[in-house]
């Protein structure tokens, strides 16, 4: 028996360097134990070998995508992670194509360990909570975290980029990270009496929470789903949460209760709806959901939420913008920043009303570079770009739009499916295979870029002409029909 002490509960480096060395001198998954430094050893252990000094000659490789399987799978606290690891790659060298199987007993467990994972990661992003301690310039922000499993060494560098300007530490009872605004550190994890418990800012959180809180679209299972009650101790809004709740279920029954008001004269009475919209799969609202899991690209590891579209399910104008900004990513709106009040200000002179148009982006999470207190665009790839292609499609779908408007190059090579110029590709209607009107156009965030008045002032003349064609072509389809 082959007996494995790793230095940690996150060592991958180790398991690596030991499950390549053990597979090469043919050693089966039976025949070997793994443990972690400091663990107890087993009482009456039988006679153990020690790992062979030195690796044979040979070599094997894996997919980049076992080794990411593994990386995360190795953060949970099943204390079996490690030889199901090494079972699996064992396997591997027999069976290159085995992690397609999703059947496999073995690459289930592997899968359902790695998501387990990636979702206690995504609740420490959304659930950390940070206090300030002492005041600027020597002021630093703490906060206390409970994870699940081992993911606050990996979570870190998360934070780092997105509050980089400021100094801070999270603190949990396995480990804690900290923040220096140059490197991340590692400690010891300490008892949560060790956490703040208010700061300055507490009241201003609370007002702001409480006023953003929509009463009209609570959904208090959804709400439970996506944040446990066992993070609510941690939160300093949980104090809300339950009046928040109960004043939205009086105001609820009230509406209920009250007399149906008598509908103006001249008030347009619609055909009755069989059923509501959000419940059809397809539906703008119920895409909406689906995509906000999406991780068909690494993008959505950094972004703040899925940025989806937004307008009326029936639009007959679909416009098509490159990627949420830092605006939208923090609000989970499509153009609601700089570049969506250009585009409202283009629609408006353009004689097009932006309630009417369905507006969304090619891509759906923010890439960014962290600059210090800012985030900077980063243009999106084109795997990137392919990988979000579908919810493009299906929304285009859903919406059923008489035009697309394509702003932007990145739009641009999702609605047509290839790279095109824009200085040659805008101006015209362009209709496709499929029956697709599209119109190319500049992204409004260009017009913002252009240094020089004069030719910030040409630029946005040629896009709202451009806008104009969109209002011409949906007024001749209008008489038309």
């Amino acid at each position: 028996m082959h007996y494995i002490t790793l230095d940690s509960d996150t060592d991958f480096n180790g398991w690596r360097k030991a499950a390549r060395t053990l597979a090469l001198n043919q050693v089966k998954p039976a025949d070997v134990t793994w443990t972690v430094q400091g663990s107890e050893p087993e009482l009456f252990a039988a006679p153990r070998d020690a790992l062979p000094p030195e690796t044979p000659e040979g070599r094997f490789s894996v997919s980049a995508r076992f080794v990411d399987l593994a990386k995360s799978a190795i953060l949970h606290r099943d204390p079996e992670r490690f030889s199901q690891l090494y079972g699996v790659l064992w396997r591997l060298r027999g069976n290159h194509d085995l992690l397609q199987v999703a059947t496999d007993p073995d690459v289930a467990r592997l899968q359902a360990l790695s998501k387990t994972v990636h979702r206690d990661q995504h609740k420490m992003k959304a659930f950390v909570r940070f206090r300030e301690i002492g005041r600027e310039p020597k002021s630093r922000y703490v906060a206390w975290f409970e994870p699940d499993h081992h993911i606050v060494e990996a979570t870190a560098p998360f934070f780092a980029r997105r509050f980089a300007d400021m100094a801070w530490s999270i603190l949990t009872p396995e480990v804690c990270a900290h923040w220096d605004g140059h490197a991340v550190s590692i400690t010891p994890g300490v008892p949560k009496s060790q956490a703040p418990t208010q700061d300055r800012l507490e009241e201003t959180w609370l007002t702001y929470y409480a006023s953003i809180f929509n009463p009209a679209r609570l959904k208090t299972k959804a709400m439970q789903s996506e944040m446990p009650k066992k993070y609510w101790k941690n939160l300093p809004e949980a104090a809300l949460i339950r009046p928040l709740i109960e004043q939205a279920e009086r105001l609820s029954g009230a509406m209920i209760a009250a007399e149906a008001t008598e509908p103006k004269r001249s008030q347009r009475r619609e055909a009755p709806m069989t059923r509501p919209v959000h419940a059809d799969r397809d539906s703008v609202e119920a895409l909406r959901d689906q995509a906000s899991h999406c991780r068909a690209c690494e993008l959505w590891k950094d972004a703040t939420q899925t940025v989806f579209g937004e307008g009326p399910q029936r639009a007959s104008v679909m416009m098509v913008g490159e990627q949420p900004g830092d605006t939208e990513d923090l609000a989970g709106k499509p153009f609601v920043g700089p570049a969506g009040q250009m585009l409202d200000r283009a629609l408006a002179e353009a004689g097009i009303d932006r309630g009417k148009v369905y507006v969304t982006n090619a891509v759906k999470h923010f890439k960014f570079v962290p600059r210090g207190k800012f985030r900077l665009h980063q243009k999106p790839n084109s795997a990137e770009i392919k990988a979000c292609r579908p919810w493009y499609e299906r929304e285009k779908a859903s919406v059923r739009p008489e035009l697309v408007v394509a702003m932007g190059a990145t739009a641009a090579q999702s609605v047509l499916g290839k790279t095109v110029p824009i200085t040659r590709s805008r101006g015209y209607i362009i209709k496709l295979d499929d029956g697709t009107h599209v119109l190319v156009t500049v992204h409004p965030s260009y017009l913002l870029r252009l240094p020089d008045e004069q030719a910030r002032a040409r630029e946005y003349a040629r896009f709202v002409e451009d806008l104009r064609i969109v209002a011409e072509h949906l007024g001749k389809a209008a008489r038309a029909a």
